[in-house]
């Protein structure tokens, strides 16, 4: 376990710094996790820069979202972290970030839809150019149980989904490995730009 824990720190607090050089997690915003065991994740804890990661930027915490570590806090998001873990033992990372980007779109739309853009091959089952993914928007709310609620069912009907947009707040995204989840939130967030500024050639 204490190899893991080094690995996953560290894989975390490489993510903070590449996703800070790139404006996508401003001030104390966003948080990162990884599985750590079955029923266990490691996930940052609440109020840290995620530009600024240490070793002590950190807890461990149950699938119920409980901290296993005296003394820390999670991020009042944790639960949205955690539904993520329970659905789906093959997921071992959830990255959510607040680019400039993500945040504009969710405030205009209801959903982000890339569509024939050779980029989309960056998400699992994905092998063409030639088809659709959508990204939803959620409504922001800080009953964060009941946001994980809808989350939780929209992904039941919807079972291709790779990531979503909270209005106004953020993106949140999941992958095998800390390195996959890294890989889809640069290809959204290159996404997000080309439907950013196809909306404004379009104006």
């Amino acid at each position: 376990m204490s190899d893991t824990l080094s690995r996953l720190r560290a894989e975390l607090i490489a993510a903070g710094q590449f996703f800070h050089s790139r404006g996508w997690v401003p001030a104390t915003s966003s948080n990162f996790s990884a599985r750590l065991a079955d029923a266990e994740i490691l996930i940052t804890s609440s109020g840290q820069h995620k530009g600024r990661l240490d070793e002590g930027g950190f807890l461990r915490a149950d699938l119920q979202g409980v901290s296993l570590d005296a003394g820390k806090r999670p991020s009042a998001e944790t639960g949205l972290h955690t539904v993520m873990y329970r659905r789906d033992p093959a997921i071992g990372s959830v990255l959510h970030t607040h680019s400039v980007n993500a945040t504009v779109l969710s405030m205009r739309l209801d959903q982000v839809v890339f569509d024939g853009y050779e980029v989309q091959k960056a998400f699992p089952g994905v092998e063409t150019h030639e088809g659709r993914v959508v990204i939803p928007v959620f409504p922001n709310s800080q009953d964060i149980p009941a946001l994980a609620a809808v989350v939780d069912a929209y992904l039941d009907a919807n079972p291709h989904t790779v990531g979503y947009l909270i209005r106004g707040h953020g993106l949140y995204t999941w992958g095998v490995t800390v390195a996959d989840t890294q890989r889809h939130i640069e290809a959204l967030e290159f996404l997000f730009e080309c439907v950013y500024r196809q909306m404004l050639l379009d104006r």
